[in-house]
């Protein structure tokens, strides 16, 4: 069984999404414009004016910390470690090159979710993929599909791998049995998940700030202390990246196309760029402006911060450290803090596991909020499902604190590049709208105004997009 999910893993990874992926991502740079570099300014000036919200949805900047939560977990901490005990320093390059072209995709699929978001029962704003492909193309059947496949690794697979992290970081730390972790996972997730999207938004809002910093101060900390094995090492990252440091061994075009997986890979599991996962988020959101564009371009922030900012932190703890040893097993959460450690003493691994555990557990409360979206998308809050499904995700979060890494780890890798695959085929089928978008939004600002959604000015929206959100 484990000898075929590997290979399913390897086909999915290896001979498609690398491609599809780097495709979307090089598409909508180039239809928009470079609209990451070019506009950059202005997503930070969108961030700073985006805590207003409404009494439908939350604020831009709830949402944006919403799906920082989840895109910042395992993935920064353990899954940078893997990418680089697997693919080699040369994997950091293809994770940023992967962030950067990334970023026009999040602003496409973030675009859309506010576009075709919808108004549920309690009165909260809900979208994403599932929703754009049901309103944007008419095609029910796929969102059905793309919803299942989003259930399964955010609802399910991704919550075990966030409580697998966090309960080897504390049996390294504080050796405190897998089965205690666990326990506390589940009583502290279900307290969160049970008082539904506004309750985790708040949670999100007051904990990403602080952990993101925190983290951050530690790295730069480290980084100062070895300013001068800086240039080196990010050298190394180049040379590996393109194999020139293996040209002498025979192995450049395997080292560099394992280095290019493991990147992608990795990148894709943290930053969430193309996979759909963070549309949902940008979907709750009362923009401001008062466009779907707006949160396009604050969700496109999120994946530069998770990635060329968080990820980068991680990688510079271990490269600058003597721990990334191949084929020695150490890997995973385990690797970094072994190189923090190295750096600041014993405490360092005492801060990876109370840091991994402020990530992951944020991941594991958004990543319930995108399924929860997904499960009312199919069955329209039926209250006895969403119990059952509440209780199936405390029990995949138990079962990830126990589990074995390396199942988990490639479990996490099928269901994402399911999703990914559907999610990017409904993003060229819809690149037109996203367009147009880009450019009312941007034309507005060039003529002084606020930009302002009006679906009437677009035909194709005009009869498309539900009603309850943007048209009454």
């Amino acid at each position: 069984m484990t000898d075929i999910i590997n290979s399913i893993s390897g086909l999915l990874w290896g001979h498609i999404l690398v491609y599809l992926l780097i495709a979307a991502g090089l598409f909508f740079t180039l239809r928009l414009g470079f609209i990451q570099f070019t506009q950059f300014p202005h997503m930070i000036k969108v961030m700073f004016q985006s805590r207003q919200g409404s009494g439908e949805g939350i604020s831009s900047f709830q949402a944006f910390c919403t799906s920082l939560a989840a895109r910042v977990g395992t993935g920064n901490m353990a899954g940078v470690a893997v990418a680089l005990y697997l693919g080699g320093a040369g994997a950091i390059f293809w994770m940023w090159l992967i962030a950067l072209i990334g970023m026009a995709t999040s602003f496409a699929e973030s675009t859309l979710a506010q576009a075709y978001k919808t108004v549920d029962e309690d009165g909260n704003f809900r979208g994403g993929p599932a929703y754009y492909m049901e309103y944007g193309l008419g095609k029910r059947w796929m969102g059905v599909i793309f919803s299942l496949c989003l259930i399964l690794a955010f609802g399910l697979v991704f919550n075990a791998v966030q409580s697998n992290s966090i309960a080897a970081a504390f049996d390294v730390a504080f050796g405190i049995p897998n089965y205690v972790v666990g326990i506390g996972l589940v009583l502290g997730s279900g307290i969160i998940i049970f008082g539904g999207l506004k309750t985790i938004s708040r949670f999100a809002e007051m904990v990403v700030p602080f952990m993101a910093l925190a983290y951050l101060l530690v790295a730069l900390y480290v980084c100062a202390m070895n300013y001068d094995l800086l240039p080196n090492v990010f050298m190394h990252v180049i040379n590996s990246a393109f194999g020139i440091e293996q040209a002498g061994a025979g192995a450049i075009g395997y080292g560099v196309m394992q280095a290019m997986i493991q990147g992608i890979k990795r990148g894709l599991f943290s930053n969430e760029a193309g996979m759909g996962s963070a549309a949902n988020a940008a979907a709750t959101a009362t923009p401001n402006p008062p466009h779907p564009a707006s949160q396009g371009y604050v969700q496109m922030l999120g994946v530069f911060v998770d990635t060329i900012i968080i990820c980068t932190a991680t990688a510079a703890l271990i490269l600058l450290s003597q721990q990334l040893i191949p084929d020695s097993g150490v890997t995973g959460i385990a690797l970094t803090q072994a190189a923090l450690e190295e750096h600041v003493g014993s405490w360092g691994a005492t801060f990876v596991a109370i840091a991994i555990l402020f990530f992951a557990f944020t991941s594991i409360v958004a990543n319930y909020s995108y399924a929860e979206t997904n499960l009312l998308f199919l069955e329209h809050n039926h209250a006895s499902g969403m119990l059952i499904f509440r209780l199936l995700v405390l029990g995949m979060v138990m079962f990830g604190a126990l589990g074995e890494l390396p199942l988990v780890w490639t479990l996490a890798d099928i269901s994402m590049g399911l999703m990914a695959i559907v999610n990017v085929i409904a993003l060229f089928m819809l690149s037109g709208v996203v367009i147009w978008l880009a450019k009312d939004y941007n034309s507005q600002r060039k003529a002084g105004k606020l930009p302002t959604f009006d679906p009437s000015q677009n035909k194709k929206l005009d009869q498309t997009i539900p009603k309850g959100a943007w048209r009454k």
